[in-house]
Formats: C-alpha cells, structure tokens, sequence
C-alpha cells in the first residue's frame, strides 16, 4: 500500500488513495471449508446438484471420488476473505467480477488462503468523491494449488474530494 496512507476508515478499510497499483496483499483469514459449507450453500441456493451435496453419488460415480465443495461459496468466501483487510467501510459498490476461474477443485477439509494483488485504479468520472480499483483475488489450497480467482472492479470512497 502507499507511503503515504493516511488512516483507514473506522471499520479498517482503505480509501482509493492509499491502494498501489502492483501491491499484493496476503490476507491474514484462512479458513477450513467444511461438509457443513456445503450443505448449507448449495441448499440456501436451492442448488441440488449431487456434486455438491451426495457423498454416495461422488464416490461412486465422479472422477473425484467425493463432494465439490461448491464453486459459488468459494467465489464468496475468498472475496470474502479480503475484506477485513482492504475494504469493509469503504466500498461503495461492487461494479463487477470477470475472469472467474476455479482451475483446481476444493474439497471439504482444505483450507484456503487468498491474496489480493491491485490491477489499476482510477478516479471515477461520475462521481468525485469516489474512484475505481480492480483487484485480482486467489485463493489457494494447503497444498498452494490455485483453487480460484477472478478480476474485481470496486467502486470505493475516496478520503478527499477532487476538485
């Protein structure tokens, strides 16, 4: 992050000014994703895919012999991951998310960790008091196998006003 970071907002986000292009951060949450995740993701969503949620159905007729954990929870969790570090109090909006990828499966009983590296930044054209930044999320397994990433576009709150 910048040099010249100013404090973050009460919740601990960062404002535009202080994200770096070229930064990556490591966050500091990990998590164990757990059958329980699944269960409960793919029900909320009424998601019935029996990769997701019949053991009896992986193991006997997938390559991966047991549950996917779901690729929407894991979308959700990495982002998720990153905000305590870089946005909670300072995002204004989500814009967009493009190039999502799950190149590796995740299974229930690994556990992740995410970095978060800052693609480009610019002040918004619509609204001075705001700019937009791009993150590039990973998250990876135990076993550092990139399970997931995608391109972020946030539209977050400046410290300042531009004139």
């Amino acid at each position: 992050m910048s040099n010249n970071q100013g404090e973050r907002h009460k919740r601990g986000g960062l404002y535009f000014e202080d994200f770096e292009t070229g930064a990556v951060i490591e966050h500091r949450l990990t998590r164990t994703v757990t059958q329980m995740d699944n269960m409960l993701f793919s029900n909320m969503t009424l998601n019935p895919a029996p990769l997701h949620i019949d053991a009896h159905y992986c193991a006997t007729e997938t390559e991966w012999g047991r549950p996917l954990m779901n690729s929407l929870f894991t979308l959700g969790l990495m982002i998720g991951i990153s905000v305590n570090d870089l946005t909670v109090g300072t995002t204004i909006a989500n814009l967009g998310m493009t190039e999502v990828r799950f190149p590796a499966p995740l299974f229930e009983g690994d556990s992740i960790h995410v970095t978060t590296e800052i693609l480009s930044k610019r002040l918004s054209h619509s609204r001075r008091d705001a700019g937009i930044v791009e993150f590039l999320h990973r998250a990876y397994s135990q076993e550092e196998k990139l399970v997931a990433e995608c391109r972020r576009q946030t539209m977050m709150k400046t410290r300042t006003i531009e004139v």
